[in-house]
């Protein structure tokens, strides 16, 4: 890969793609303060490197088959055998930024320090972290094409709803786990990455129930399988509106069923998952435990996603949360936790 920029990254190009971190993930941002070097630095390269992708598919203001060229650009440029520079793809990306870009949109416009800093990482981490990033790429711009007459995304089966959640979210537990398993052994790595999906999915699956109308109104995408909307006789244009509340809510219920199913695999994901080159059991306990606890407000209150738009976990159960974890938690009493967080919120 040629990236068109000859100075290396600094100290600053590091402590910026932290501090970008923060701005646009809770969770990962709360994932990233829990790690020690080298593991933060390569989680959060590798994770800014998939918000720029996940940036320009959310977007609902560029064409789709525009985001479908500027997503196999940024392919290209991830490719270390391709032609394709930086400065390419920004000429291609900058009419696209926002004149007064959010924090997603700083991230696509700092791509060139983004890719710098990923390329001063050692060869081992760099080389695990490319191609899930890579498929993670490719599978938004499969995505982005397949509906490109429809303007967003408009996913109609469970099948292809959780095809989606693993290029956006399975890609990045192929990341995480591949940085995490070295060192580990055979049959543990088998183990890791055999319930590596799972743990994705939990989470991608949890986000999906709970963001239905901001996904619609801000991206133009739905992510409920057009069939169980059709059960329910709602048009899949017609998916936030009001007289359709009811029946949307017995989706989401469904779609928060489908992503308990997974809950045990991504339980053991945990309890296995190795404290070496800065891992620690923490940084990807919390957002598994966040999860839970947004699950049990989307079985208490579904229908306060097309309601409100806001269905998630107080700042108080958080901070409870957050409270947790700063003593040692042991791996023994992550199922007693999980049983505590589902009847209730932590902090009561």
């Amino acid at each position: 890969m040629t990236t068109g920029q000859p100075e290396p990254p600094t100290d600053a190009d590091l402590e910026w793609c932290y501090d970008a971190v923060h701005g646009v993930s809770r969770t990962f941002s709360i994932t990233i303060e829990r790690l020690e070097e080298p593991m933060a630095r390569h989680i959060c390269i590798g994770y800014l490197l998939c918000r720029v992708a996940d940036t320009i598919e959310d977007a609902g203001h560029i064409p789709p088959e525009t985001q479908t060229e500027l997503l196999t650009t940024y392919d290209r440029l991830l490719d270390p055998d391709s032609e394709v520079t930086v400065a390419t793809f920004m000429d291609d990306v900058e009419p696209w930024i926002p004149d007064e870009p959010n924090d997603d949109w700083t991230v696509v416009a700092e791509t060139p320090r983004v890719l710098r800093t990923f390329e001063s990482l050692d060869e081992e981490p760099r080389e695990i972290m490319r191609d899930p990033v890579r498929e993670l790429v490719d599978g938004m711009a499969m995505f982005t094409d397949r509906y490109a007459g429809e303007g967003g995304l408009r996913l109609q089966t469970l099948d292809e709803l959780e095809e989606y959640c693993w290029y956006a979210a399975g890609t990045v537990g192929t990341l995480i786990t591949g940085l995490v398993a070295r060192g580990a052994s055979q049959d543990r790595a088998e183990e890791l990455r055999e319930n590596a999906r799972s743990f994705a999915l939990l989470l991608q699956l949890v986000n999906i129930a709970k963001d239905v109308e901001t996904d619609y109104h801000e991206e133009n995408n739905v992510y409920l399988p057009a069939e169980w909307l059709a059960e329910e006789d709602v048009e899949i244009e017609r998916v936030t509106h009001e007289e359709n509340q009811g029946a949307v809510t017995n989706v989401i219920k469904r779609v928060t069923g489908r992503a308990e199913t997974y809950l045990d695999d991504a339980q053991r994901y945990l309890e296995i998952i190795p404290e070496t080159h800065g891992n620690k059991l923490s940084a990807w306990a919390i957002p598994y435990f966040l999860a839970v606890g947004t699950m049990r407000e989307l079985r208490e209150r579904p229908e306060d996603v097309v309601r409100e738009g806001d269905v998630k976990v107080s700042r108080a159960e958080v901070y409870a949360l957050l409270e947790t974890f700063e003593g040692e938690v042991s791996r023994s009493h992550l199922a007693e936790l999980r049983k505590e967080m589902a009847e209730k919120p932590l902090h009561q």
